[in-house]
């Protein structure tokens, strides 16, 4: 309750924000005035790319002040980024591989998947779901990829350990093919030593040979995990591959500068921009045929901020 608190939380950020992502970053700008990092394609066990020296992945979207720090990534003179983002692909994977039917059907119709689940859980039409309602629903929508426990999402939403079991056990039987997905997915992971993508790819699964329990679970969350957010990595690999040669093939001066998780950021010509925009939604979008559509969010910008 003490004033100074604040004030003190408050330096915290601002030292972080400053040491890391502006003398950090200024310290990376070459004789061009431009910022170069080099990406890892098996740095994480998940199969992201992953981006170092500096890492432009984790530069802060959260906080408005962090935000801000977006605004220092422009597109050179006389072009425009142009930003692909992949909608909730980890949880349209999950509803094509459970083949789960209400949820498959939230994105067939164009529902917002929280709202619809929070009306699910909660048992009350999609027009009165509340803020709450839907802030809860999406913890859940989204903890459930991770193996989320009834603790856990207790402390993710404020609730008791009860009230998070409770909103656990009527999601599985509102979603009864998801958990039967699950359930099924750590039973493959014991039987075989290993978890695989739509793709094929696989994630071998050691934790789950180990005498200690917490690692075991670990392997079982991974074993749940890994077909989910490993697709969803696959996917944006592969919409990059397409889009590069979709680009060249165009014969467009535009190029793809970045990825960042499920995003995707080409630098183009001005002119060249709807084009460029076109395309990239395209590329990501058909990039795989799956039981439910996949969505990208395009937005351009003279700035990465303005992207957002």
């Amino acid at each position: 309750m003490h004033p100074a608190i604040d004030r003190i939380l408050e330096y915290r950020q601002i030292v972080k924000l400053n040491g890391t992502y502006i003398d950090g970053l200024l310290r990376k700008v070459d004789h061009t005035g431009r910022i170069h990092t080099t990406f890892d394609q098996t740095g994480t066990s998940t199969g992201r790319i992953s981006s170092n020296e500096p890492n432009l992945q984790n530069i802060p979207i959260r906080t408005e002040m962090g935000r801000e720090i977006r605004r220092a990534f422009v597109a050179k003179p006389g072009h425009l980024l142009v930003d692909g983002d992949y909608s909730q692909i980890e949880l349209r994977v999950l509803a094509h591989m459970s083949g789960d039917e209400a949820m498959c059907d939230a994105f067939i119709r164009g529902q917002d998947i929280h709202t619809r689940t929070a009306a699910e859980i909660n048992g009350v039409p999609m027009q009165q779901v509340t803020g709450a309602m839907r802030s809860a629903a999406k913890a859940v929508n989204f903890g459930i990829v991770y193996g989320i426990s009834d603790f856990g999402l207790a402390n993710n939403i404020g609730v008791s350990r009860k009230r998070a079991a409770d909103f656990i056990s009527r999601y599985f039987e509102r979603y009864p093919k998801v958990q039967a997905f699950m359930e099924n997915a750590k039973k493959e992971g014991y039987q075989s030593g290993y978890a695989t993508t739509l793709y094929g790819r696989r994630r071998w699964l050691k934790e789950l040979k180990s005498s200690n329990a917490n690692l075991r679970n670990f392997g079982e969350r991974a074993a749940m995990n890994t077909p989910i957010q490993g697709t969803a990595a696959d996917i944006i690999k592969a919409a990059m591959v397409r889009v590069h040669r979709r680009l060249a093939d165009s014969g467009l001066e535009s190029r793809l500068i970045l990825t960042v998780h499920d995003e995707l950021i080409i630098e183009a010509p001005e002119q060249e921009a709807a084009q460029a925009a076109s395309l990239l939604r395209e590329s990501m979008e058909q990039v795989i045929e799956l039981s439910v559509p996949l969505v990208c969010e395009i937005k351009t910008g003279r700035s990465w901020y303005d992207t957002k």
